[in-house]
């Protein structure tokens, strides 16, 4: 029996593994790479066309959730999530809500550090959150005293931004100015968690005292409401992208889409008077459709996939919101761009948890599998769909697992995950069912699958390729412009089985010197620490006017190139610095190919590696499961297993050996390997990568031509 006549015959669910076996057409694409934002009007011609501003509905009849005192409507809601969300509710009975001390926030000037004011802050909101939560599932009050101490705490604090985002008051200091209010990420978030604990228990609050009430109404108005509305604060609240906007393209990224979900919903629920409501409303639509120009037109996250779902994710629960309020009147879900920024969080999933983590993203992410699923499913994307049930496979028990409440402390996004709980808890089991009655235990990669082997991003500059051995390629052209940006015009990543072989470090803990004058004094900011050349000992340039051209990706072959020359200053004595990638069925072949006016310093180029480096001719024991790979010295004592694993490097190669995976990489003989290793101090980057990274350094000789080609070809050594 085929395999969709197994899928047709078991479940109807099933139906989302069916698949087009249509390939995308071989194209070959030139594209020139553009920081340029284009006009979108898509939503504010909506709200305009659909009569949207006057038919916004009260908050009692659009709020998709039940009432506090509807219980068997919650019940149904959680399912069996219920016990997961009491549980880590009573773990916070016993918290105690935590001042955020006046030093905490003057160490951002002090010393750089972010951390000393963000960790109680976010830990009172995570509490607030899971409390909320709780008290939803369970409905027997248990949790009410520590939610209204949780909403004072609130309450009374003088402002609710980072202490790192208070260079945008007047004075331009990490302490927040009560006197002049301004919306950040943080506070937008906040006010719309004290929004929805307000429209669920208000009735409680009243009880209680009135003047809680009066408190929480207050403080919304001062610390959001208020400042939103005001435009001579417009130019702090620079996200919104309207202060001066005649003057023409302004920098817009995912904070738009956050802060103006969450403002927006702490309008609806909170704001008694129709012409604010309105005007909030249309200020907001006008605004996300600055963010809407700014992204490019093939569905990219160009800050990385840990930022899809602050990007992507809250124009999600925006465009969400805004069709709950008007009753389905302003909907946009159809349009075919937002389905490609749904797509791209899938397609940059290297697997086992890696992702694509060019820029400030991480090499790991811990996808939201319920937002995946929720706007895979507004936005027509069965794709979406089934990578969000792939993630809920456990390969070390054989099950798909039921999806968990999204914790954290986002509360939109928390009731999102609870609503699609029984959806995808019953597809869970759906999926379950077929693996008992007909093993298959390639299911979850088939969730998993592509619908091609190149995913191809033209405007954004990003091609990831995918073989059938279980290689995956990622490369990049782009600007030094971008958001988030690295000096990484032209680098690339490789990954064998899930394995990482070359490597982007990422970035460390966010601090001062992260968003400053010296961001690109941090070391895995420069292109000297990511996979490219050093050109006469020049190094690539932060700008959006340094940037990739010629830029070539051939869909049929798996291959990409750039010219990356333009990346680096006039000081590099470059006219072309070609570097392309092509991935083949049993190893990756990079190339670059240059011509420079003259020969000032040797060129050096470097890849940065996870794992054990070694050059020709030393000796080695490759990486087993669990086991390191480990050199051989004079002097190693040596097992009958190792006898029988030793490798000796060959000329002209260097071997890279990581987690079971090694590989041996040839290259020109005109050029010198060294290795050094980098020592991992920062927390972030050691819990992403373990102690250490390693950069192989290729020098070319000093009297090397200037006009030349260099071939490096990657294949998978077995030691087996």
């Amino acid at each position: 029996m085929s395999m969709d006549a197994i899928l047709t015959d078991r479940h109807a669910v099933m139906k989302t593994l069916s698949r087009s076996a249509a390939v995308l057409a071989a194209v070959l694409i030139f594209i020139p790479v553009s920081g340029a934002c284009r006009h979108r009007d898509l939503l504010y011609s909506e709200f305009v066309s659909s009569g949207a501003a006057s038919s916004i509905l009260p908050a009692e009849d659009w709020f998709p959730y039940p009432d506090y005192a509807d219980r068997d409507a919650w019940e149904r809601l959680f399912g069996d999530a219920a016990r997961d969300a009491v549980v880590r509710a009573g773990e916070y009975l016993g918290y105690v809500w935590q001042n955020v001390p006046l030093t905490a926030y003057l160490a951002f000037e002090r010393t750089g550090d972010r951390r000393q004011m963000e960790v109680p802050y976010n830990e009172n909101r995570a509490a607030l959150n899971a409390l909320v939560l709780g008290e939803l599932a369970e409905g027997k009050g248990r949790f009410t005293d520590q939610i209204l101490d949780g909403i004072w705490t609130a309450v009374t604090m003088p402002s609710w931004i980072y202490s790192a985002h208070g260079a945008s008051q007047p004075g331009g200091r990490s302490l927040p100015d009560a006197r002049y209010q301004i919306i950040d990420l943080a506070s937008a978030g906040y006010g719309a968690l004290v929004a929805v604990t307000y429209h669920f228990f208000k009735d409680i609050f009243m009880q209680v005292n009135p003047y809680i009430c009066h408190e929480i109404e207050h403080s919304l108005e001062e610390k959001i409401k208020g400042p939103y509305l005001d435009a001579s604060v417009r130019g702090s609240n620079w996200w919104m992208a309207l202060d001066g906007e005649d003057a023409g393209p302004v920098f817009v990224n995912n904070w738009n889409p956050w802060c103006n979900s969450n403002v927006l919903l702490t309008f609806l629920l909170t704001e008694k008077d129709p012409d604010r409501l309105r005007e909030a409303m249309e200020l907001s639509v006008r605004s996300v459709d600055k963010f809407l120009g700014y992204v490019k037109g093939d569905g990219a996250c160009e800050e990385g996939p840990s930022y899809w779902s602050h990007a992507f994710g809250k124009l999600f629960d925006y465009l969400e919101i805004l069709q709950y309020a008007t009753g389905g009147r302003m909907s946009v879900f159809g349009e075919p761009l937002l389905k490609d920024m749904c797509e791209y969080i899938h397609r940059s999933y290297i697997g086992e948890g890696f992702v694509v983590n060019f820029a400030d993203a991480p090499p790991v992410l811990e996808a939201d599998n319920t937002l995946i699923y929720r706007s895979g499913k507004a936005c027509g994307s069965k794709e979406a769909e089934d990578f969000a049930l792939s993630l809920l496979y456990r390969p070390q028990q054989g099950r798909f697992v039921h999806p968990g409440i999204t914790p954290g402390n986002d509360v939109w996004r928390s009731l999102g995950s609870v609503a699609c709980h029984v959806e995808m808890s019953c597809a869970a089991d759906s999926l379950n069912a077929l693996l008992d009655t007909v093993p298959l235990p390639g299911l979850p990669a088939l969730l998993q699958k592509t619908p091609s082997d190149v995913s191809w991003y033209p405007e954004t500059g990003l091609c990831l390729m995918r073989n059938g051995g279980g290689w995956f390629c990622g490369a990049k052209a782009g600007s030094n412009g971008e958001s988030h940006n690295h000096n990484d015009v032209g680098s690339f990543i490789l990954y064998i089985d899930s394995v990482p072989v070359f490597v982007d470090a990422g970035t460390g803990t966010y601090t001062r010197r992260t968003f400053s004058h010296e961001r690109y004094t941090i070391w895995n900011m420069q292109s000297d620490w990511h996979n490219l050349p050093a050109i006469n000992g020049t190094s690539q340039i932060a700008g959006a006017e340094f940037m990739a051209r010629d830029v070539v990706c051939d869909t049929s072959r798996r291959f990409f190139s750039a010219d990356i020359c333009g990346a680096y200053s006039g000081a590099a004595s470059c006219r072309s610095w070609v570097r392309s990638y092509s991935l083949e069925d049993d190893g990756l072949v990079i190339k670059d190919r240059y011509a420079l006016e003259k020969r000032v310093m040797p060129d050096v180029t470097a890849f940065l590696v996870q794992g054990m480096v070694f050059l020709p001719g030393e000796e080695y024991i490759p990486s087993s499961e669990g086991v390191p790979a480990k050199a051989v010295r004079e002097g190693t004592v040596l097992t009958k297993s190792d006898l029988l694993m030793k490798r000796t490097v060959r000329p002209g190669t260097v071997a890279v050996s990581n987690r079971g995976v090694t590989v041996e990489m040839s290259f020109p003989p005109f050029l010198t390997p060294s290795v050094e290793t980098r020592e991992l101090s920062d927390p972030e980057l050691r819990s992403s990568w373990g102690p250490s990274l390693r950069r192989i350094l290729f020098k070319t000789r000093q009297d090397a031509p200037c006009r030349t080609s260099c071939t490096y070809i990657v294949r998978r050594l077995r030691t087996e």
